[in-house]
């Protein structure tokens, strides 16, 4: 099975999954009957019907499979816009390991050697280490660029350690508080900031300038000075604390733009392709 997965659709060689990007929640969804067709080889209706046999059976099972799903409009064979059952990735994951078929086999064998991966990387995480500079290089980045981009992965690691000892613990603690510094120096918020040059679930440090990463650098480097400096405790004061050193940050884009006579902020990624708004089809049809 390739490992250079884009989406779900890359698993099913010439089958059509149709899917739709939530900006909101960052995430994916894929329609649960394209996805059964794919691994029934059945048609439109029969894999309909098998979805709704099946339904009926994980619920009787007690699955949360069933209750994960979401109902987005998406465009049917008839060219029209209809509500159809979706899935995230997690969750169709979840449908392939569900579906008693030898298309699903091949699929079930790769998710077994991605767990088996994973496994033995917390024996050996140098293992991981590897993969990922295989991955930039496959991407066409530098080995000094990964090299760079490694120490920017410690830098960030020592900062959200800083945040756990001031009393930082939930997830979307974290991501406020990374948007305070961002939208302090940037303007914008992470996701934002994605939206602005085109992203969806790859990294915004990815596709920045050098700049940029320097200036994100600068605002998460003095954010954490400055929060073992000052040692705020909870969300509130690690907040102000985090505009602090986004400031900082801010201050020093605004001198060098002062310099260079232009913003410093760029709409260009590192993509090799680029995304169609599914709302823009929608309004065009």
């Amino acid at each position: 099975m390739n490992d250079k997965l884009a989406t779900i659709t890359n698993l099913f060689e010439g089958k059509e999954i149709r899917s739709i990007w939530d900006s909101e929640k960052a995430e994916y969804y894929f329609s649960v009957v394209d996805v059964i067709s794919a691994l029934t080889e059945n048609d439109y209706d029969k894999s309909r019907n098998y979805w709704k046999w099946l339904k009926t059976k994980l619920k009787d099972e007690g699955s949360e499979l069933v209750s994960d799903t979401n109902q987005l409009k998406m465009r049917a064979k008839d060219g029209k816009m209809r509500e159809t059952d979706t899935l995230d990735t997690k969750g169709i994951f979840r449908l392939i390991e569900s579906v008693p078929s030898p298309k699903a086999e091949p699929l079930k064998m790769w998710l077994a050697k991605l767990g088996k991966e994973r496994v033995d990387e917390v024996f050996n995480p140098e293992i991981a280490i590897n993969r990922a500079i295989d991955y930039y290089r496959k991407k066409s980045y530098d080995d000094e660029w990964i090299k760079k981009r490694l120490n920017g992965i410690v830098n960030r690691k020592k900062l959200t350690d800083v945040w756990q000892e001031n009393g930082i613990s939930k997830g979307y603690e974290f991501g406020i508080l990374t948007n305070q510094i961002y939208n302090t120096w940037s303007g914008m918020t992470a996701q934002e900031y994605k939206q602005f040059k085109g992203l969806r679930k790859e990294s915004l440090r990815d596709n920045m300038t050098d700049i940029e990463v320097a200036l994100t650098d600068l605002g998460e480097i003095a954010t954490r000075e400055l929060t073992k400096e000052y040692k705020p405790y909870g969300l509130e004061q690690n907040k102000k604390i985090a505009r602090r050193g986004g400031n900082i940050a801010k201050i020093t884009r605004d001198n060098l733009e002062k310099e260079l006579g232009r913003s410093v902020i760029s709409n260009n990624n590192s993509l090799n392709y680029k995304y169609v708004d599914n709302k823009l089809l929608e309004e065009k049809n």
